[in-house]
């Protein structure tokens, strides 16, 4: 009975330290599937239809826009604004611009507005990885910011979808000015991608 008992205790603890583990597995996963350009991967682990409405304020300068949108219970009048605000047309470059395997991969080692620029994945001798920084542990919502060299930071929102499942809702850019994907002006639109698609400022939320 007793080892019964202690092998109980042990996938208890086991189970909460994957429940707030997921998070950071999450984080790993979305890099490793954008490097690999898993495109199926991706489509599991992001929600682009929220990261797109993130990153579109972002792109016309909105600084308000670097922060995830308050809930309705929260902030019933601030969570309406953000509705409008992120249903507004974007003038700059389009977000899907960030959302290519290559950018995201390029993302999640701290290239900031830069990553729109990355068509490629790097070598894994040019390779960067970062290792990133909790900004906020919850039980259905996690932020990890990863740091460049000059400081600047990316925060990467997840929520959770399950007991164990996460998905990235909200990609926080640095402060600054966008440059213009490759190949298209910034007032130009890019061209649709699939629903999955790939040096910075300050923080972003």
């Amino acid at each position: 009975m007793k080892l019964i008992g202690r092998l109980i205790l042990a996938a208890i603890i086991i189970a909460v330290i994957s429940f707030f583990a997921a998070p950071g597995v999450a984080f790993f996963a979305v890099r490793s599937a954008a490097d690999a350009n898993d495109a199926a991967a991706l489509s599991r682990l992001i929600d682009y239809t929220a990261v797109r409405q993130s990153l579109r304020p972002q792109l016309t300068g909105n600084p308000a826009a670097q922060a995830p949108a308050p809930s309705f219970l929260e902030d019933p009048i601030g969570a309406v604004r953000r509705q409008f605000e992120q249903a507004v047309p974007a003038l700059g470059p389009t977000p899907d611009a960030y959302l290519t395997p290559a950018a995201v991969a390029a993302l999640t080692r701290g290239e900031g507005r830069y990553a729109s620029q990355r068509t490629a994945a790097p070598s894994e001798g040019e390779r960067r990885d970062p290792f990133p920084e909790p900004v906020f542990w919850g039980v259905n919502r996690a932020r990890m910011a990863v740091t460049d060299e000059g400081g600047s930071k990316t925060v990467f929102t997840f929520e959770r979808k399950g007991p164990f499942e996460w998905r990235l809702v909200h990609i926080g850019l640095p402060e600054g000015v966008s440059p213009a994907a490759p190949g298209a002006p910034a007032d130009d639109p890019a061209p649709e991608l699939p629903p999955i698609a790939g040096k910075s400022g300050k923080t972003g939320g």
